[in-house]
Parts: C-alpha cells; structure tokens; sequence
C-alpha cells in the first residue's frame, strides 16, 4: 500500500489540473504532475481520472526506485515518502545519478537530506516551490532522527 503521506505530499506540491497546460519545464502535464506523450494541448480529464492516473504514477515511481535503491523495502514510510516524491518529480534518471541516491543508499541521512535539497532548480533558475518541495522531503528524511533526538 502506497503511505498515505506521499500521495498528500505530491498532491500539495503538484496542485490538480484538469487541463493539460505546460509546466516550468515545458512539458504537457496534467493532473497532478502527470506527464506523457498521451498528455497534450487541449486535453481534458475529470478529478476521478486524476486520482487514478495519480496512484498508477506513484505505483510505477515507487517501483523504478525500487530497482535502484532494493534498500528502500527495509525504510519507513517517511523515507519512502521523501524518496518517491523526489523521482515524482525529477525522474529516476536523476535520482540513479545523483550523490541523493548514495546517500540513500548508504543510509547517511543527515547528508541525503543535503543533497535533496540541491535539487532546487528549473531552467537554470531557484523556484521557491522547488526549495519548499526539497525541505519537505529533507524533513522527512530526517523525521525518525528528529523522533529519537526527542526521546
């Protein structure tokens, strides 16, 4: 079962739209982020076909991780959460190459937390949406730690 806080998470971030527009990086999207050659200019879909095309893209993210990261079966739903939401919305491409992706699978948290929010750019350029999306997922990434800090 998908954790209830990543499908929130990339909801917050990815806003719904129910008509394809062009995002930041200029590709056809809609939904909540969802993206493809099926998705173009004038497209139109209901707030159910969103919902739906949302889990089947979090499944198919989850599952791409998954193949690069086997590590992330052993994680809490926090880290899962941080992780998928990142691939949401950079891609596995990036993830597989980024320093993040070490990290991760070093279980260094502290320091995937400082790389996630490296990703903070589009086009070259800082978007505030981006660096609040990063600290969101840094938060998460370090929640257990901040849990046992309590304690």
């Amino acid at each position: 079962m998908l954790p209830p806080q990543l499908i929130e998470l990339i909801k917050r971030f990815e806003g719904l739209r129910l008509k394809a527009y062009k995002c930041s990086a200029s590709v056809w999207t809609i939904g909540y982020g969802h993206t493809g050659s099926n998705v173009t200019e004038g497209l139109e879909i209901t707030q159910e076909q969103a919902e739906e095309i949302l889990l089947k893209d979090i499944q198919e993210r989850l599952d791409q991780v998954l193949k690069v990261s086997p590590i992330i079966e052993t994680l809490d739903d926090d880290k899962i959460s941080a992780i998928v939401d990142f691939v949401f919305n950079l891609g596995i491409g990036n993830y597989r190459r980024s320093t993040f992706r070490q990290r991760v699978d070093e279980e260094n948290w502290e320091e995937a937390a400082k790389e996630c929010k490296k990703w903070n750019k589009a086009g070259g350029k800082v978007l505030r949406g981006l660096v609040l999306r990063r600290e969101a997922e840094a938060e998460l990434l370090l929640a257990d730690a901040k849990k046992k800090k309590i304690l």
